[in-house]
């Protein structure tokens, strides 16, 4: 029974405990147990807090009895990402730093999934400082995929999208800004959405105006991402980009009448040039495009025209880097790993004129972001640029024989994309031949965040790639 609780859709679990015939407690404790059997082999909870999930579990059952209204995420248990600040649960940033970190208030994005009835098991890993997109740190260790317990579960959200694969929990929130959300999603089979900026807004944020960093959700599926929409996102003061539409638009069902015939898709593998994928990755994507034209869509081969978007991000990153962790590098550099303190320095050798570049860059890329979509309804390409890799790794040095020089430099195909500001998503794509996980990254205009997850729904129900788990038995 435990495992048949652990594999259900979240939706389905909290459909179950609003009818009463599942209790949190057992939906709590069942995730308890599969953490205890199954954690031990990829490393994705690194902090539990078993006691008070129970304890919080007996509560939601007990004003479930009482007649109280039921809130959407009633009974879910959710560990949340170890750079989201929990109240009373200790929260490192992947930082020996912060190692004994414990916050007295929890920020937005775990504020909303509490009110709305879910319940804190513990904290998921990350790299340090989310810097990567494979996650490992000096606290915890690292974090494997589920699907290759000798490969990269990607990040800075592995920890999120191992869990969810591995049957830890059914829901998990995330952040993104070279690709955070979508990377760990394709290379752990699961959905992953970088919504538009200010749709989840984030609370504390000391750049608080910035776009180019984002929270949102995974899930292994669109409509479960979509029930986690619509409790995170919606307006707030304290944020000065929060957008006005409420959170309750993602509630609404993603099945659409007529489905998606008609829709103009645009396909790219490269983005006219911008970067290489593996072999492997475009062999187990390329099917797909004939499924969107099974699907009544009309598909062509076609990318927007990105020109320095390599340049904006890098240098919005790097400025962002010295910005939030430059009192940090000052107090002892040797603390931090090099790629961050790499980054940060790199932040440090920035002039105005090099900001003002890049603000000019970033603009011009939503107008012809902005122009594309005149042509088509989303556009299509790979999530992740290589499958997943091997763990001992920090990142891909070569992709087909093509030198990997930085950190960075195998996540253009998630990064080209979150400096336009536009929605993506991450679903399950096809998988290589030696059985590991590869994900289809879908885009849409500015602020048509439904949009994506209604395209990501149609095409998973068609291919049904994310109903393959891993086996770890």
């Amino acid at each position: 029974m435990h495992d048949e609780i652990t594999t259900r859709p979240a939706r389905e679990l909290a459909r179950l405990m609003r009818t009463g015939e599942l209790s949190a407690r057992e939906t709590v404790q069942a995730h308890l147990d599969r953490i205890a059997a199954v954690n031990p082999r990829v490393n994705a909870v690194v902090t539990l807090c078993a006691e008070r999930a129970m304890a919080e579990a007996a509560a939601a059952d007990e004003r479930q009895a009482s007649g109280a209204p039921t809130p959407p995420l009633h009974g879910l248990p959710v560990a949340h990402k170890d750079v989201h600040e929990t109240a009373q649960v200790r929260t490192t940033f992947g930082s020996p730093i912060f190692a004994e970190n414990v916050p007295e208030r929890d920020e937005l994005i775990v504020e909303r999934m509490r009110g709305a009835g879910a319940i804190t098991i513990g904290k998921t890993n990350v790299p340090e400082f989310a810097a990567g997109s494979h996650t490992f740190n000096p606290v915890f260790g690292t974090t494997l995929n589920p699907y290759d317990t000798t490969r990269s579960a990607g990040g800075s959200s592995g920890g999120a999208a191992a869990a969810l694969a591995a049957g830890l929990h059914p829901i998990a929130d995330g952040s993104d800004m070279g690709g955070s959300l979508r990377n760990p999603a394709s290379f752990c089979n699961v959905v992953g959405l970088r919504p538009s900026p200010g749709r989840v807004p984030a609370h504390p944020a000391a750049l608080g105006f910035s776009t180019l960093s984002v929270q949102g959700p995974m899930a292994r599926d669109t409509a479960d991402a979509a029930l986690l929409m619509s409790v995170i996102a919606g307006p707030d003061p304290r944020s000065p980009i929060a957008l006005g539409d409420p959170g309750a638009v993602f509630a609404e069902p993603l099945d659409a009448e007529g489905g998606l015939r008609g829709l103009r898709v645009a396909w790219t593998p490269d983005l006219g040039g911008a970067f290489r994928s593996e072999r492997a990755v475009l062999d187990a994507l390329r099917p797909d495009i004939e499924v969107f034209t099974a699907l009544g869509c009309e598909v062509e081969e076609a990318s927007p025209d990105l020109s320095g978007a390599d340049d904006a991000f890098r240098t919005l990153r790097a400025w962002q880097f010295a910005a939030a962790y430059g009192e940090l590098y000052d107090a002892g550099s040797d603390r931090l790993k090099p790629s961050v303190r790499w980054n940060i320095e790199q932040g440090r050798l920035l002039s105005g004129a090099d900001l003002a570049r890049a603000e000019r860059l970033h603009t011009e890329l939503h107008h012809r972001m902005r122009l594309f979509f005149e042509r088509f309804d989303v556009l299509l390409l790979p999530t992740a640029q290589v499958a997943p890799f091997d763990a001992a790794l920090e990142y891909p040095d070569s992709i087909d024989g093509q030198p990997q020089e930085t950190y960075l430099d195998w996540m253009r195909s998630a990064y080209s994309i979150s400096i336009t500001g536009c929605p993506a998503l991450s679903v399950p794509g096809g998988f290589t031949p030696g059985g590991l996980p590869v994900g289809l990254q879908i885009v849409g205009p500015h602020r048509a965040d439904r949009r994506v997850l209604r395209v990501g729904h149609a095409f998973e129900q068609a291919t049904r790639f994310g109903a393959r788990r891993p086996d770890l038995a």
